[in-house]
């Protein structure tokens, strides 16, 4: 039986290379057609480009090419999300659209499912473009989540990734959060699972989306949802500095009795109260995360909202 294959492109802005990207993408799997019914579904959060018109024109004349326009910026996360509910009873590779996944990778995936794998993630090994500061932030970005987090995720690992019809049903049917990372979801599920190292190419147009401040919330993100280490720290550092103010406060008391020196301490004092201050407030801001993502939980809202669907029932 002829199984389905979709392949989930989300889409932002992208006009300079989304036409490259299409052919590019179009020769690699069109040679695989005796095998599978091959589906190319572009998740489109809005923009402020062309990318919108280009790629209803490139749709409209290949009925390969199905659509998903959302109604405003969901994030790349959510993007996937909704090209994974989209993908029904099909096995799902996720790619971006700005060529630096190689499209040439999908025949290899595609081998490793035929040879029993549910999951074929991907791990990108280096960059081209990808400057120092920012190589070394993803690096400790990875360090810090396996520290801190349940899930173990190798150094470079992308969302560029194969998923059998089994793990789609999954997220369509189960996982149904609001602050999705994805890359702990698909570890955390379980399954068969191999990898394949990458070469990213070097981006040929635009600009990449993943700016500095987009790459902290994503590790604040996928911190917070596999990890309560943050605020069991908070508990054991709370205490040895509560154990430590008792040991100041003896010291104090103490000189107060025994000696006249005690003004001398106005500069501890305030070293130590700022101190604490500085770390009560992070602690907070820690304490206001985990809270965020539950205020987010609760008011149960869509994951995204589809605006308009080309090639799609």
């Amino acid at each position: 039986m002829i199984e389905n294959l979709t392949i989930v492109c989300p889409v932002y802005n992208e006009e300079s290379v989304i036409s490259d990207f299409y052919k590019s993408l179009s020769a690699t799997v069109r040679p695989l057609e005796k095998k599978y019914n091959i589906s190319i579904l572009f998740v489109v959060d809005k923009g402020t480009d062309n990318t919108y018109k280009i790629i209803s024109d490139i749709a409209n004349n290949d009925c390969l090419v199905k659509v998903l326009f959302l109604t405003k910026r969901f994030g790349h996360q959510m993007s996937l999300v909704a090209g994974i509910d989209y993908a029904i009873d099909s096995i799902i590779i996720m790619m971006d659209s700005d060529l630096q996944h190689p499209p040439e990778l999908i025949p290899k995936m595609l081998l490793h499912y035929e040879n029993g794998f549910d999951v074929v993630y991907t791990i990108r090994t280096s960059t081209k473009e990808q400057g120092f500061i920012r190589s070394k932030l993803s690096n400790a970005f990875y360090s810090i989540l396996n520290i801190l987090s349940e899930v173990t995720l190798n150094t470079g690992e992308a969302d560029f990734r194969l998923i059998s019809p089994a793990v789609a049903k999954i997220f369509q049917n189960q996982i149904r959060e609001r602050n999705q990372f994805l890359r702990g979801l698909f570890k955390w599920v379980g399954f068969n699972s191999t990898s394949i190292n990458f070469t990213a190419n070097e981006r040929k147009a635009g600009v990449t989306k993943y700016k500095i401040g987009t790459m902290m919330q994503f590790a604040s993100t996928g911190i917070v949802s596999f990890s309560r280490k943050p605020l069991q720290y908070a508990i054991y550092i709370g205490v040895l500095l509560s154990l430590f103010s008792f040991l100041i406060g003896l010291h104090t008391f103490v000189s107060y009795i025994f000696t006249s020196t005690i003004p001398s301490g106005w500069t501890t004092i305030t070293i130590m109260l700022s101190l604490f201050s500085g770390i009560q407030l992070l602690f907070l801001g820690i304490i206001g995360e985990y809270i965020g993502s539950i205020f987010d939980e609760v008011k149960n809202r869509p994951l995204y909202i589809v605006e308009k669907k080309i090639n799609l029932n």
